[in-house]
């Protein structure tokens, strides 16, 4: 692969990721419109595991918190620390049987259709919006049950079609069930933690046996360093003004990327 579509991927992902406007779109869509080789999902997964140390350092103390929490459910110690990190536990296997699932049966390179992309921007970003208007925005973290931590956990699975976005997704479904701005992006971002874990270290693993695609190892491990660099600066930008941004931004990007691609690929 070229050094320079590894360096925009890694731009791209860090700018991404944690923005609801899909970071997987936007990494399989310079291929598509460069002529580029397609980088393939490992090392897409390999720019995410980048922005998931971004993630561990700026929410340090949140984590350092979740890691509490853990020990206090084994404990059976009841509150606010053990509250998060139950809803992390049961947030999280979803994503991971669904992504399991696809790409165990060979979906996950089907689903990277630029006519797929186009529809789940335009779509998944309308009800962004929507959900933005109609949540009451009054619940922290700490007040979300279990039932909807689990409820957001199954909107995650959605995110394994390019497009859609998983921060999208995920502060979607947060909205809706009462979350404010700032607590849904939070809890979005905690969330991240263990699916892009599990992906990155798959992600790793197959490039290290040469069966990742067309990037190798050392390639994915640069795009890693690079996007963690790029997601730091995003992750203090978004959670600083999406109180007073809101959804519309988002919404009106997606909307509008979406008609051009469509518009791109009837053309072509």
């Amino acid at each position: 692969m070229d050094w320079l579509h590894l360096i925009l991927l890694a731009i791209i992902q860090g700018l991404t990721e944690f923005l609801p406007i899909s970071s997987s779109a936007h990494l399989i869509l310079p291929a598509q419109i460069f002529g580029w080789e397609d980088q393939g999902a490992m090392i897409d997964l390999m720019a995410h595991f980048g922005t998931l140390f971004a993630v561990i350092a700026y929410f340090r103390q949140d984590v350092g918190r979740i890691l509490r929490g853990f020990v206090d459910l084994l404990q059976r110690k009841l509150n606010t620390n053990s509250a998060l990190a139950l809803n992390l536990i049961v947030a999280t296997p979803p994503a991971i049987a669904f992504g399991a699932f696809l790409e165990l049966g060979g979906f996950a390179d089907a689903l990277r259709s630029p006519w797929i992309i186009a529809t789940t921007f335009i779509v998944f970003g309308i009800v962004l919006w929507l959900a933005d208007i109609w949540g009451k925005r009054v619940k922290t973290t700490e007040e979300l049950s279990w039932k909807g931590a689990f409820t957001i956990g199954l909107a995650q699975c959605l995110a394994l079609i390019p497009g859609t976005s998983r921060s999208g997704i995920t502060m979607t479904a947060a909205l809706g069930l009462g979350l404010t701005r700032v607590e849904a992006a939070r809890f979005s971002m905690l969330m991240s933690l263990p699916i892009i874990g599990v992906g990155g270290a798959y992600a790793m693993l197959k490039l290290a046996t040469t069966e990742g695609g067309a990037g190798s190892l050392t390639q994915g491990i640069v795009v890693a360093g690079l996007s963690f660099l790029v997601a730091y600066a995003t992750i203090a930008f978004f959670m600083k003004f999406v109180s007073r941004l809101g959804m519309l931004p988002f919404m009106l990007y997606r909307v509008g990327f979406g008609i051009i691609l469509l518009i791109w690929m009837a053309g072509t």
